[in-house]
C-alpha cells in the first residue's frame, strides 16, 4: 500500500521518527496532564468555591467518579469509531472534546458544573492512548513497534511533570487553560498525519468494523480480551492504592517525616518515565512483548516488597521506593500495545482503546476488596493481599496470552 511516510520495509527506524508517531507521543502528553492535573487542583479549586473539611474529600470522590464514568464509556464511544470511522478521527474527536473541556474546567464556579465538564474530560481522554498505539503500531514494521509505543509513553508520563510544573506558577484556572490551549495546538499538526494504510484498505472490504459486543460472543475472543486487561491491573494496584494512600500508609510504618502523597505521586511518575522507556526498549531487545512485561511485573514485585519492609524508615527512602515502583509499572504502553495486536484490523481500535479504560476502571474493585479487607486487618496486610491477587490474576492472564512481536497485523476478526 502507498504510504506517505518513510518506508519502514526499506528501512524500518526511519519510521518511527515521523509525525505520527510524535502526534501520538504529544497527544498522550496532554492526555496524561489533564488526569494528573485535576488531582493536584482538586483541593483549592473547590474550595474557591466555598467547600472546606470533609466535603473537599466528598466532593472529590464524586468528581473523580464522574470522570472514570466518562473515561468508561468514552472508551467503547472511541473505539467503535475508530474501527468505523478511522483512527485519524478519533484521535481529532477525542483531542477536541477534551481540550474544549479542559477551557471549561477553568470556568467552573460551581460543583455540578464542575462535575459536567470532568464527565465531558474523561470521555475525550478516554480515546487518546488507544487511538495513538492502533495507528502506530499499524503503520510500523513489526520489527519497530515497540519504539513507536516507548516514544508515546515516554513523552506521555511527562506530561505529569509538565502538571506539577504549571500547577505551582499559575492558578488552578490558567492551569486548565494551558491543558486547552495545548489540545488546540496539537490539532493543528494532527491535520497533517494521514489514516492508517490498513484502516484504508479495510474500508473497501465486506468486514464487520467496529463490533463491540463481538468481543463477547466468541468465547476465544472474549478469553482473549479479559487477558488482555487482567495483565495492567498491577499497575494501577499501585497508583490506585500504594500511591493514592502514601499518606496512611507512611503512618502505619512510622515513615520518619511523614509522607506528602503529592510528593509520592511525583516520584512514581518520574519513575514511570524511565518505565516507559525501559520496557519499550527491553521488549525491543528481547523480541518478545511478554517477557518484557514478565519482567517488568517483577520489578513491580520487588517494589511492593521494598514498600512494605519501609517501617521506621525515612521519607526520601519511601519516596525513592515510590519512584522504584513506578518503574516497574512503566510497562503501561507495552500493555495496550499487546492489546492491540492481538486482533485484527476491524476490531482493533475498539479493543486499543476500551482495555486501558477497563483497567482504569478496575481501581473501583480494587479499593472495594482493600476496603473490604481494612474491617478485618491492618491497612498493610489489607494491601498486601490485594496486591498479591491482582499479580496472580496478572500473571496467569499473561501466560495465556500469545506473543505478537513478530505478528503481522493486516488481518480481520471473523465477526457476525
Amino acid at each position: 500500500m502507498d504510504s506517505p511516510y518513510p518506508s519502514s520495509a526499506s528501512n524500518p527506524m526511519h519510521s518511527v521518527f515521523t509525525l505520527p508517531v510524535l502526534v501520538a507521543a504529544l497527544g498522550y502528553f496532554v492526555d496524561i496532564y489533564d488526569l494528573i492535573l485535576f488531582s493536584i487542583v482538586r483541593v483549592p479549586s473547590l474550595k474557591s468555591m466555598g467547600l472546606q473539611g470533609p466535603a473537599l474529600v466528598d466532593q472529590g470522590v464524586f468528581l473523580l467518579n464522574m470522570q472514570m464514568t466518562g473515561m468508561l464509556l468514552g472508551g467503547i464511544l472511541w473505539g467503535i469509531l475508530g474501527d468505523r470511522k478511522g483512527r485519524m478521527k478519533i484521535m481529532f474527536g477525542s483531542i477536541f472534546l477534551y481540550s474544549v473541556a479542559n477551557i471549561a474546567n477553568g470556568m467552573v464556579n460551581t460543583v455540578e458544573w464542575y462535575a459536567a465538564a470532568r464527565f465531558i474530560a474523561g470521555v475525550g481522554l478516554a480515546g487518546e492512548l488507544g487511538a495513538g498505539v492502533t495507528l502506530v503500531s499499524e503503520m510500523l514494521h513489526k520489527d519497530v513497534r515497540g519504539y513507536g509505543t516507548m516514544i508515546i509513553a515516554t513523552v506521555g508520563v511527562m506530561g505529569a511533570v509538565a502538571a506539577n510544573f504549571v500547577a505551582g506558577f499559575f492558578s488552578w484556572q490558567h492551569a486548565f487553560y494551558i491543558g486547552g490551549v495545548l489540545g488546540f495546538l496539537l490539532l493543528a499538526l494532527r491535520i497533517c498525519v494521514h489514516e492508517s494504510g490498513m484502516f484504508r484498505e479495510m474500508k473497501t472490504a465486506d468486514v464487520s468494523r467496529g463490533n463491540f459486543f463481538s468481543l463477547f460472543t466468541d468465547r476465544r475472543r472474549f478469553a482473549k480480551y479479559l487477558d488482555s486487561i487482567l495483565i495492567g491491573i498491577p499497575i494501577w494496584f499501585v497508583v490506585g492504592i500504594l500511591i493514592t494512600f502514601s499518606p496512611e500508609f507512611g503512618k502505619a510504618l512510622g515513615i520518619q517525616g511523614g509522607v506528602s502523597a503529592g510528593n509520592a505521586v511525583m516520584f512514581c511518575y518520574i519513575g514511570l518515565i524511565f518505565g516507559g522507556l525501559g520496557s519499550g526498549l527491553l521488549s525491543q531487545f528481547l523480541k518478545s512483548r511478554k517477557k518484557a512485561v514478565l519482567s517488568f511485573i517483577a520489578l513491580t514485585i520487588a517494589g511492593i516488597a521494598a514498600y512494605f519492609c519501609l517501617a521506621g524508615a525515612s521519607s526520601a527512602s519511601f519516596y525513592a521506593v515510590c519512584a522504584f515502583l513506578g518503574l516497574g509499572s512503566g510497562y503501561w504502553a507495552v500493555f495496550v500495545t499487546i492489546a492491540a495486536e492481538q486482533f485484527g484490523t476491524n476490531l482493533r481500535a475498539t479493543v486499543a482503546t476500551t482495555v486501558p479504560n477497563f483497567v482504569r476502571g478496575m481501581v473501583v474493585p480494587i479499593t472495594l476488596l482493600f476496603q473490604l479487607a481494612r474491617h478485618q486487618f491492618t491497612i498493610e496486610t489489607s494491601a498486601i493481599m490485594v496486591g498479591t491477587v491482582c499479580v496472580a490474576v496478572s500473571l496467569l492472564a499473561l501466560w495465556r496470552l500469545e506473543e505478537t512481536f513478530h505478528k503481522e497485523l493486516d488481518y480481520y476478526e471473523q465477526c457476525p
